[in-house]
């Protein structure tokens, strides 16, 4: 066989992002001296005078010297709270207990399993992005469980199975930004964003759901996009440059037991029930689940405040009754293990989560996050550029970080604080902020050689194709990148030209009271 070729202008790319990624400290690290940085220039900049008014307190900003003793001694008191209070910790380690849950069970397995063999043969291709789209409610497990199935599947059906990784591994990364139902990266980036807002407003409250319509419609244009890549550009380039010289096992044509089925079709039940009971439960305008106006979608009404507790139940509860009806529990114990084991995969965020949120505290404290907001804004309005060219400038530089920093949590945790404020200060509201990043960051994770899932995806490749490499992958899944982009910028401009909201509580605007 022989081996696939590469462009030397291809494989330069890569190895310059390579190299890059693999020189850069670990992000923890990054965070620990970006507080560093920031401490530095809280003295250095608290030497001058600024004529920046801030536009709630309408005092002059001045920038607060960190390096003294009671600086010092401020941050180390804090220290705990700071961490304690980061927004997005508590309703991730909460989330994720629930689909441990679900996915030791072998629930989420047993549901994506089951919706892949009912796929038609002519609508292989879609189907598999559609269930990518829906599968990102399982968090990182999803990769896991859907690569290797979505490519058996297009192997059985006579497509390439690597075009199945592909598109499955697209509307996977698609569905962090198109969606149907809210998931654990909602109230992670919606916390982001308020804290940022309140950088200027601190009054400024986001709602956790607050693009979820943008994010409903993306999936028409995700799954348009993904679906034509897919059979008309990299199958048929897969088909001509990647034979297939290793037979996959057949690992998936196995009959589930009738325990199985018995304990699938309770955990639907019990999953239903429960959707229709909380429904009926927040319809009466009297609900327990309404903020004060009435209204369900206000930040302040409980359904909004509920969404992680919401999310944590509708993965625990049907993981449960699969669990124990199907004998993958034996008792609680297991169910504790299974808590347990999941939130293994969280020691890095949990440590990243300490820095990060001190960098937060001080970047706060010191006024550098007004004085940044401001000075940009005022460069901004000099240029005089509109508001969809400096959105589209915002897409185009998270692309760029995305090559180096995968982790949404981590680069939204360096730019909310920046990029939030200085465009409120512009006229742009944090909602839109907010869209216009998750566009870069779901478009662009497929394509980078930095994205944490690339050795296992390449693994999954190579069951197939055993010279399929990071090249491989990468060039792969830049049509997908390019796609995604187009599609979800495209959209984006599209419902801000109608003004159609973005979701519950957003504007496009922004103005001081």
């Amino acid at each position: 066989m022989v081996k696939q070729a590469e462009s030397p202008q291809k494989r330069g790319l890569l190895d310059k992002i390579e190299n890059v990624g693999n020189k850069m400290p670990d992000i923890t690290m990054l965070f620990f001296m970006a507080t560093l940085i920031c401490l530095g220039l809280s003295w250095l900049l608290s030497l001058f005078s600024y004529d920046y008014i801030h536009p709630v307190t309408q005092q002059p900003i001045a920038v607060v010297n960190l390096l003294t003793a009671s600086g010092i001694m401020g941050l180390m008191s804090s220290l705990v709270k700071n961490f304690v209070n980061f927004p997005p910790l508590g309703m991730t380690i909460a989330a994720t207990l629930g689909i441990g849950i679900a996915e030791s069970s072998g629930y989420i397995r047993n549901v994506l399993q089951r919706l892949l063999a009912v796929v038609p043969l002519q609508a292989v291709t879609p189907s598999v992005i559609m269930i990518g789209i829906l599968a990102h409610v399982a968090s990182d497990s999803a990769y896991v469980i859907l690569m290797p199935v979505a490519a058996y599947i297009f192997y059985k059906t006579g497509k390439h199975p690597l075009a199945g990784i592909a598109a499955g591994f697209a509307g996977l990364a698609g569905g962090f930004t198109a969606s149907y139902t809210p998931s654990i990266i909602d109230p992670i980036m919606a916390g982001f964003t308020q804290s940022a807002a309140q950088i200027i407003d601190p009054s400024y409250q986001v709602n956790v759901l607050c693009n979820y319509f943008f994010s409903v419609a993306s999936t028409f244009a995700v799954l348009a996009a993904c679906w034509y890549i897919t059979d008309k550009i990299v199958e048929p380039r897969l088909q001509a440059s990647m034979p297939v010289d290793v037979e996959q096992i057949d690992q998936h044509s196995e009959q589930p037991t009738a325990l199985e089925v018995k304990a699938y079709r309770l955990a639907n039940l019990t999953f239903i029930t429960f959707a229709v009971a909380l429904v009926a439960l927040m319809v009466p305008e009297t609900s327990m689940f309404r903020g004060p106006d009435g209204s369900l979608t206000s930040p302040k009404a409980p359904a909004m405040q509920m969404i992680v507790p919401l999310l944590l139940l509708f993965f625990a509860v049907p993981g449960l009754v699969y669990g124990f009806v199907s004998k993958t529990f034996s008792s609680m114990k297991d169910v504790t293990k299974a808590m347990e084991n999941v939130t293994t995969t969280l020691i890095s965020f949990i440590v990243f989560a300490f820095f990060a949120a001190q960098f937060l505290y001080c970047f706060g404290q010191s006024q550098i996050g007004a004085l940044i907001a401001l000075s940009g804004a005022e460069a901004l309005k000099a240029l005089a550029l509109p508001g969809q060219v400096t959105i589209l400038g915002v897409i185009l530089l998270t692309a760029m970080l995305n090559l180096i920093i995968t982790s949404a949590s981590s680069k939204w945790a360096i730019l909310a604080p920046v990029l939030v404020p200085m465009l409120m200060m512009v006229g742009l509201s944090p909602e839109l902020t907010q869209a216009a990043f998750r566009i870069s960051d779901s478009a662009v994770n497929v394509a980078t050689p930095m994205f944490a899932f690339y050795p296992l995806i390449i693994a999954y490749m190579q069951r197939y194709s055993t010279t399929a490499g990071v090249g491989t992958l990468v060039s792969m899944m830049l049509p997908y990148t390019i796609g995604l982009l187009i599609a979800f910028t495209a959209m984006l401009f599209l419902f801000w030209g109608f003004e159609i909201p973005l979701g519950f509580g957003a504007s496009y605007t922004y103005s001081a009271n």
